[in-house]
């Protein structure tokens, strides 16, 4: 009778301790999830300000990917410290941690294919880039000898098609690449609510 009172009194002292630890990695969690809506509105924000920094001429891409990157680098120190609280032998989740450091390499490389969505888009396709007149000769005040008039040759085709074509793979691939981060960190994200409810207390 005396061994059973002792295995009872260790069991409901595990679960006092599982409970606060439960409860911090529930705390943990949900601030993390907190993070993940915070980026998810920077690239809401992205999305609603593109068409007018479009219209600033050169710094427009470069102000989205400072944009992104400030809002990255702010939230990557405070993923960096919940990783580290779940590694600790206070945490012990070591799961947790991995989940974190994957949604975090995710994100890393969902930033880098959005600047270069936003790098192309702004290069613009080969065939439709604006043509500069600085280097042309001005003889008459309302006419001049266009560097750009050139006989238009098979050759010539063939190589503006072919820059076409490398632009739309570039921006392609890139897209392709942020829906596939998109994809994976969402189903991360899933894991974690799923490791949220289980832990939270009925």
């Amino acid at each position: 009778m005396e061994d059973f009172e002792k295995k009872v009194k260790i069991t409901d002292a595990m679960d006092v301790e599982n409970g606060a630890d439960s409860s911090k990695t529930l705390h943990l969690l949900r601030k993390f999830l907190q993070i993940q809506q915070r980026r998810a509105q920077a690239y809401a924000n992205l999305r609603r300000y593109e068409e007018l920094w479009k219209s600033i001429p050169s710094s427009g891409a470069l102000q989205t990917i400072w944009f992104l990157e400030e809002s990255q680098l702010t939230n990557s120190f405070a993923v960096l410290e919940m990783e580290s609280l779940f590694l600790s032998p206070e945490y012990g989740r070591d799961d947790l941690a991995h989940l974190l450091r994957s949604v975090q390499n995710q994100e890393k490389q969902k930033l880098h294919l959005t600047a270069t969505i936003q790098l192309v888009k702004k290069a613009g396709r080969p065939s439709e880039r604006l043509i500069s007149h600085e280097k042309c000769k001005f003889k008459k005040p309302e006419g001049h000898e266009c560097v750009h008039v050139h006989e238009i040759t098979e050759a010539a085709g063939t190589e503006e098609a072919e820059a076409d074509a490398e632009y739309d793979n570039a921006l392609n691939e890139a897209i392709r690449g942020v829906q596939d981060s998109v994809t994976t960190i969402n189903d991360h994200l899933e894991e974690i609510k799923y490791e949220i409810a289980a832990l939270e207390p009925e």
